[in-house]
């Protein structure tokens, strides 16, 4: 009998895994980084710059970077475990970024499963039942800062 309910317990536990959701989203940038969340957790110094958005001049490239962030889903929303997930994600790329010397990530990209998703106002993020995920690579630079304007007399 013992063996027969584990037998049981075994093939309910695989179905129930081959059944998890895996949704696939796509959410608005601007919204997640403008949230009080957003504002709260980033690095104003380390600045942003998505899929093909114009940056200023790139004074040296240093590589590119990548991310891959996890969260738990289990009693959010969708879109509440995407938010969080990215924002961390995007906290990571600013940190690592900031740890090569680098002043800015440009070219951001979602990277959901190694498929690239690009977008200047969009990131995919991948919801289950207990888990929400996001990956971003992007490239770290020191941009080039633009030399200030000199005073003239009578200006």
């Amino acid at each position: 009998m013992k063996t027969v309910v584990s037998i049981l317990l075994v093939f309910t536990f695989f179905s129930t895994v081959s059944q998890a959701r895996d949704t696939r989203g796509k959410y608005d940038i601007n919204e997640a980084l403008s949230s009080p969340s957003g504002k709260s957790v980033l690095d104003k110094n380390i600045k942003l710059y998505w899929a093909k958005q114009k940056s200023p001049k790139v004074k040296q490239d240093m590589g590119l970077i990548k991310t891959n962030k996890k969260t738990n889903a289990f009693n959010k929303s969708d879109k509440e475990a995407c938010h969080w997930v990215f924002l961390s994600a995007v906290k990571q790329l600013q940190q690592r970024a900031k740890s090569m010397g680098a002043d800015a990530v440009i070219n951001i990209k979602s990277n959901y499963k190694n498929q690239v998703h690009e977008s200047a106002e969009i990131f995919e993020c991948g919801a289950g039942s207990l888990i929400a995920g996001v990956a971003l690579m992007g490239t770290a630079v020191k941009l080039s800062k633009a030399a200030p304007k000199k005073k003239t007399e009578g200006n």
